[in-house]
């Protein structure tokens, strides 16, 4: 399981971050611990001054804007399935 923060204010891009994240995890069996951060003091914590920002296992995955659909399979294929591009 991957622990998954979308940071942000709560602003439409940050709400459809977390949506589109939660979208293709399950359309891909991707199993996540998904979280939305709004308080300003845990975002700074990571070093995000653009969001949405998103955190994967501890690491900063995106900064501003909605990512795409490629860029979130993208930061689980490394982990749950390395070398395997049929995966995910």
């Amino acid at each position: 399981m991957f622990k998954v923060k979308v940071l942000g204010p709560g602003c439409a891009n940050c709400q459809n971050t977390y949506q589109r994240i939660a979208t293709v995890c399950a359309e891909n069996g991707i199993v996540v611990d998904l979280e939305k951060i709004e308080d300003m003091a845990q975002i700074m914590s990571y070093g995000i001054m653009s969001t949405p920002g998103v955190v994967v296992d501890g690491k900063i995955a995106h900064a501003g804007g909605v990512p795409d659909k490629k860029a979130i399979l993208s930061w689980f294929k490394a982990k749950c399935c390395p070398g395997n591009d049929s995966c995910c």
